[in-house]
């Protein structure tokens, strides 16, 4: 997948199929419409283009933006589109301005005279253009003067929910990451670089790796102790994982402390992978280290059971 910034690389596209959205999580009502793109594109002989936004319209428009949290990164965007086999993905700088376009301009500039677009791809409910007048009806009564196929994507419910990222954000506030999976077809994860913690864990003996997530904007889990996975370079290991405040040791700041199960070395600086499994139970405060301590034992065998149960490859 091509990363491109200007409609001027795309000159050499034949038959752009096309389709516009955040696609924040890349989840399973994405992945309806991005499979079918991709679909069409191959039997064709055309080239699958997603077009997205950076910053989130949220941050730039005001909209809640202090408190608007992101299931993705643009990086980790970049690599499920990329995996799903799409061929363009145009990044447009969303800024105040280009939300000011009309519907009537978006399709003209950018579908028809930027991206000659043969084929436009929406869901069922998307909107676009200025205050979001734009959608699925607008483009219908249009398609002829704009000289442009399009096509609609229905809803994708599990069990009669639709699938939304706004449904997996509040999945994961409340720490229910087995439904963040389920809405997502994957584990949900992030990424972070290991850093000194105080070394409380090490001394009643689990020793964590402390992350540190730079993208101020990715949404974390409710706090909680997790059963995980973490990807260490090429290597997979099973583990647990504390958010929270660590109330036992009048901790200051919240924090995400990963142990990972039979590994006892110094990775300070790594990059770590992690995915949720499933919640084992909320953050709780303890009157003495010991007991901390032994409830961490009853934590580590119910996560290697079940980690021991759950398939490695959703």
């Amino acid at each position: 997948m091509k990363v491109i910034d200007h409609f001027q690389e795309l000159d050499t596209c034949t038959f752009p199929i096309v389709t516009n959205g955040i696609f924040d999580g890349v989840h399973s009502g994405h992945m309806k419409i991005l499979s079918d793109l991709v679909q069409q594109a191959q039997t064709c002989g055309g080239e699958s283009v997603v077009i997205t936004y950076w910053p989130h319209p949220g941050f730039v428009l005001g909209k809640g933006s202090s408190s608007l949290k992101l299931l993705s990164t643009f990086e980790e965007k970049v690599k499920l589109l990329s995996d799903i086999g799409i061929d363009y993905l145009l990044k447009v700088r969303f800024s105040k301005e280009f939300s000011e376009l009309s519907p009537e301009a978006f399709v003209q500039k950018v579908l028809i005279k930027g991206l000659k677009a043969k084929k436009f791809i929406i869901g069922y409910d998307h909107r676009f253009g200025k205050d979001q007048i734009g959608d699925i009806d607008f483009l219908k009564k249009n398609k002829k003067r704009f000289g442009l196929e399009i096509e609609e994507i229905s809803r994708l419910d599990i069990d009669k929910v639709g699938i939304s990222s706004t449904n997996i954000r509040q999945a994961l506030a409340v720490g229910e990451v087995d439904t963040a999976q389920e809405y997502l077809g994957r584990y949900y994860g992030l990424s972070g670089i290991v850093i000194r913690g105080d070394q409380i864990g090490r001394k009643i003996g689990f020793p964590t790796a402390n992350l540190f997530i730079s993208e101020s904007y990715k949404l974390i889990p409710a706090d909680g102790v997790y059963a995980i996975f973490v990807y260490l370079g090429l290597e997979r290991f099973d583990g647990m994982l504390n958010i929270g405040w660590r109330p036992t040791v009048n901790g200051k700041k919240r924090t995400i402390e990963a142990h990972l199960f039979d590994f006892n070395e110094d990775i300070y600086g790594s990059y770590l992978r992690i995915e949720f499994v499933a919640i084992i139970r909320k953050e709780v405060e303890f009157n003495h280290l010991g007991d901390l301590k032994a409830q961490l034992i009853e934590d580590r065998s119910a996560t290697k059971t079940l980690l021991g149960k759950v398939n490695y490859n959703i």
